[in-house]
């Protein structure tokens, strides 16, 4: 099954950064998509945007009730064929702000269980699917400046695999694909109050995911010199590592 077979894609994070251009992105290609995410107005934006390819609800993954929200847009839209979950925080934290390092940690572990549990229960039940998850680079080192970002992606990565493994296990037909970008140009990123190397355009990197997607890589890494990056880092021994400077 590739992306052009797929007519129905939920994208939950659909109202800022990665998951608008990719909902953007497959609007434009004439895909049918249910959008979620905590913002109304913006939700509602893009269904006036494309009024006949678009259906919207509100889901915030941090709720306890983001997987029955889920179901019912999944209702909304008849069906799901692509799950898209875009929903993510994260930012430098040297000084270890709790409240920081506690939301980072709900979001994108609580919430990112709640939302791709569901995906894949929903999918166990109509027979099949595919299940595409925004994790990070940043999950393949622990970053000193970012402590809790780079743990929780690095989460998010196990977990895909695990449930990766699950499906075959159980031999579901069930596919994944783990999109690991490195810095892109969205609000996520406080580019003014940071500077961020090799900085991507979203609407570039919304490109590559649908790419990614359409030939249902299993692991993405966004773009050619993330990947270089990523293949020597993975090479620096930990007594080095901890040595390092990297962020603020």
């Amino acid at each position: 099954m590739i992306i052009r077979e797929m007519k129905k894609v939920i994208v939950i994070g659909a109202t800022s950064g990665i998951g608008r251009e990719v909902a953007l992105y497959m609007l434009r290609k004439g895909y049918l998509l249910g959008v979620g995410g905590r913002r109304e107005d913006a939700l509602e934006e893009l269904r006036k945007s494309y009024p006949e390819n678009v259906v919207a609800y509100p889901v915030d993954v941090m709720k306890e009730d983001a997987a029955e929200r889920l179901m019912h847009l999944i209702q909304m839209r008849g069906g799901m064929d692509l799950f898209f979950l875009a929903s993510g925080t994260g930012r430098q934290n040297p000084l270890l702000d709790e409240e920081v390092e506690v939301r980072t940690a709900e979001t994108n572990v609580s919430g990112f269980i709640r939302m791709v549990t569901a995906a894949y229960r929903y999918f166990e039940l109509a027979g099949g699917g595919h299940i595409a998850v925004i994790s990070s680079i940043a999950g393949t080192k622990g970053m000193g400046a970012a402590p809790a970002y780079s743990a929780t992606k690095k989460f998010q990565n196990t977990y895909i695999d695990a449930l990766a493994q699950l499906s075959r296990m159980k031999k579901r037909h069930i596919g994944f694909t783990d999109i690991r970008p490195g810095f892109v140009d969205t609000p996520l990123l406080n580019s003014k109050e940071h500077k961020y190397p090799m900085l991507m355009r979203p609407d570039k990197v919304a490109a590559i995911i649908a790419g990614a997607l359409e030939r249902r890589k299993r692991i993405v890494v966004i773009d050619w010199r993330y990947r270089v990056l990523v293949f020597f880092w993975r090479l620096v021994p930990r007594w080095l590592w901890e040595r390092m400077k990297i962020g603020n």
